[in-house]
């Protein structure tokens, strides 16, 4: 994208007034999107975005300029205002050949979008429409949307590092809306990996219009969730938002840093039950959170959060380890290049434990079951949050038996964690994310088996 030569150049000027380091992040990102709202299509867009972001660190100051300008003379003047930022008052020095790291990109794209015709993507949003369609009179409305994106990053640093990745990803959605003598439900299904437009010959976009329909028209006939505490099972795939939420940022070292996580100094504590191991994973192959190197160039790890329990470790960006002497571990993302990366998840999840999710079912007498969880809220320093339910059901003398309206699942973090007394063995990822962070959203994936947590709290509506 951009010569060593000149890199070595942009991250000299950088440094001219002294700098414990400098970085240059060059991104180029193309994108394609199309909308289908009541058999209508009402967007179809293609985008590019290509820049370079130029930051320099001196203690704990940071100078940071970004620019669209890939010329030289572009990037040597974004050099010069993020050095006078940075208010370094040091040597300057010559920054020498770059080291190119070795990347394992997680995934093998076979056909980028982009060699597919926009009329061919339409027709996916058309199959998918009829079908939602086809379930009845009752759904009256149906939207279905298709992304695709391509980002081709470069990092280089005053470390020596120099590294790259060419990320594609894919994501189709379908929402439809039932309606009847209870008003108006909603039922969504989506479907994203990072991967191109094979995608769509694994994927039936036909049953994903469907089952978004299905659960519209199951809504109607719902009746009103109960309120008050009893024990939760949370279904494989559909709950792991409630652990990115309530748990992962709470395992974020900025935050931990700050004072604003309830898991602050206490690692090698016991915070979880025995059955919970949490892992985040930027190398899982083809998730939507999944990538070669992370916004700072450093190769996406496996990193075991919490282990049997066991509190073992947070998630490092690149500035906060060298502050406290140790490696990053790979979690340093940003939005763009017109952004400062963070420590940021990838794919959160919980480990499969050894139990049989009918049993689970079968072994609690009165509760909840949730199929799916929604967006919510949370507060990292206390772990209290709200999320939406918006599928789920109640459990009768260890039976699934009545759909219920949507309510909210209310309850904290770490008591979550340590009231989980059931794991089962049918780990499932959910459907692709979208994390926002200081005004700033990245993809991510999460995932959990089969659970059960005796001790949460339903907000419905029923007496």
């Amino acid at each position: 994208m951009i010569e060593e030569a000149l890199l070595q150049r942009v991250l000299t000027v950088a440094t001219r007034y002294g700098a414990d380091f400098a970085e240059v992040f060059v991104e180029d990102r193309r994108s394609t999107a199309a909308v289908l709202d009541d058999g209508r299509v009402e967007d179809l867009t293609s985008g590019r975005d290509r820049g370079a972001g130029i930051r320099v660190v001196v203690g704990d100051s940071t100078g940071f300029a970004h620019t669209a300008d890939l010329s030289e003379a572009g990037l040597l003047a974004t050099a010069q205002i993020a050095a006078e930022a940075a208010r370094a008052s040091g040597e300057g020095r010559v920054v020498g050949d770059f080291e190119r790291a070795e990347v394992r990109r997680p995934n093998r794209v076979e056909q980028l979008p982009s060699e597919v015709a926009k009329a061919r993507k339409v027709e996916l949003l058309t199959i998918a429409n009829d079908a939602a369609r086809s379930r009845g009179g009752s759904i009256t409305q149906v939207m279905a949307r298709y992304s695709d994106s391509r980002r081709q990053i470069l990092v280089a640093n005053t470390d020596g590092r120099i590294a790259s990745d060419d990320q594609v990803k894919s994501v189709f959605s379908v929402s439809a809306v039932a309606s009847g003598d209870t008003g108006m439900q909603t039922g969504r299904e989506s479907v994203g990996h990072t991967v191109g437009f094979e995608l769509f010959s694994q994927v039936d976009v036909a049953e994903l219009g469907r089952a978004a329909a299905d659960r519209a028209l199951t809504k109607l006939a719902a009746r009103p969730a109960p309120s008050g505490q009893m024990p939760v099972v949370i279904g494989s795939g559909g709950g792991g938002v409630m652990f990115h939420e309530a748990c992962g940022h709470g395992l974020e070292a900025d935050l931990v840093a700050k004072g604003a996580s309830v898991f602050a100094n206490r690692i090698g504590e016991q915070v979880a039950s025995p059955l919970v191991t949490l892992v985040d994973d930027g190398t899982m192959s083809g998730e939507w959170g999944c990538f070669g190197i992370d916004d700072e160039g450093n190769p996406a790890q496996r990193n075991v959060l919490i282990q049997d329990g066991i509190l073992v470790d947070y998630m490092w960006d690149g500035n906060r380890a060298r502050k406290e002497g140790r490696r990053s571990s790979g979690n340093g993302r940003r939005q763009g290049y017109q952004y400062l990366p963070m420590v940021r998840m990838t794919n959160t999840y919980l480990l499969a434990g050894t139990g049989d999710k009918e049993s689970i079912i079968a072994d609690t007498d009165h509760g909840v079951y949730i199929a799916h969880l929604g967006g919510g809220q949370v507060n990292t320093a206390t772990g209290d949050f709200v999320f939406g339910m918006t599928e789920a059901y109640l459990i009768e003398n260890g039976k699934i038996t009545e759909p219920l309206r949507e309510g909210n699942l209310i309850g904290n973090g770490p008591q979550v964690l340590r009231n989980i007394d059931a794991v089962a063995d049918d780990f499932a990822m959910g459907p692709p994310g979208t994390c926002g962070k200081d005004g700033q959203g990245v993809p991510v994936g999460d995932g959990v088996p089969t659970l059960r947590c005796h001790g949460l709290t339903i907000g419905g509506t029923a007496a």
